[in-house]
């Protein structure tokens, strides 16, 4: 039972990765070794925020609600996700589309494996069911399309053809991407809202800016023909 449990997490945080990778055509594009450099940026700027972490918030372990500030200043240390994505959106050739999956996969791909795939072979083997690995898996696949979103604004962004009342839109949902997850636990932990019912949450609010990215994505696309 437990091995049938460990399997169905494994499928569920594994699979839609790798559909996205295979449906989305990257692999006629021979991105694989793009998607592993993504990944290895991945790991470098992990490895910078955590040396900030340590440096600047040692040992700064409190309640979420209590401390709010000192969260949201560590949360300040994600704007180097986007430097990095960045960097990874900068090293990749080809048109727009295949830029923004590639880095977008390949930088979420890195994450799960270096925060979930311990989890799971820790946890999710364990003697007793817990629903708390499949929401984790189910995260993950949020996470998925939540990378994929910041790769296109960052790529939208860097874009000089863009108006620039849209370029300020394009840039507070960065802003926003680098906050999200602060904001989104505060009010969940704030509203005392069940793990499902945040889940949702979170599931919403990455659907809506993501579908606000694809109209202007698409709508520049059409303008200058980049498909």
């Amino acid at each position: 039972m437990t091995l049938y449990h460990f399997g169905n997490c494994i499928a569920l945080i594994y699979v839609p990765y790798y559909l996205a990778y295979k449906q989305s055509g990257l692999s006629e594009y021979g991105a694989f070794w793009k998607c592993i450099q993504a990944g290895l940026i991945y790991m470098v700027t992990q490895l910078g925020k955590m040396m900030v972490l340590a440096t600047f918030f040692p040992d700064n372990v409190s309640d979420l609600g209590s401390d709010f500030i000192g969260e949201f200043l560590k949360s300040t240390v994600d704007l180097a996700d986007l430097v990095g994505l960045y960097l990874v959106l900068a090293s990749i050739p080809g048109k727009g589309h295949s830029k923004v999956l590639t880095a977008g996969i390949g930088w979420a791909t890195a994450e799960v494996i270096l925060s979930r795939a311990l989890l799971l072979w820790v946890g999710a083997r364990g003697a007793e069911f817990d629903w708390i690995y499949i929401q984790k898996c189910l995260e993950s696949n949020i996470l998925l399309v939540q990378h994929i979103i910041t790769a296109t604004l960052l790529w939208l962004w860097s874009r000089h053809d863009l108006k620039d009342s849209i370029k300020s839109v394009v840039t507070i949902l960065l802003l926003f991407t680098a906050y999200k997850g602060l904001l989104l636990d505060f009010l969940i932990s704030g509203t005392n809202t069940n793990a499902w019912v945040g889940l949702l949450i979170k599931a919403i609010v990455t659907v809506g800016y993501g579908v606000f990215t694809l109209v202007v994505y698409a709508g520049l696309a059409q303008v200058i023909g980049i498909f």
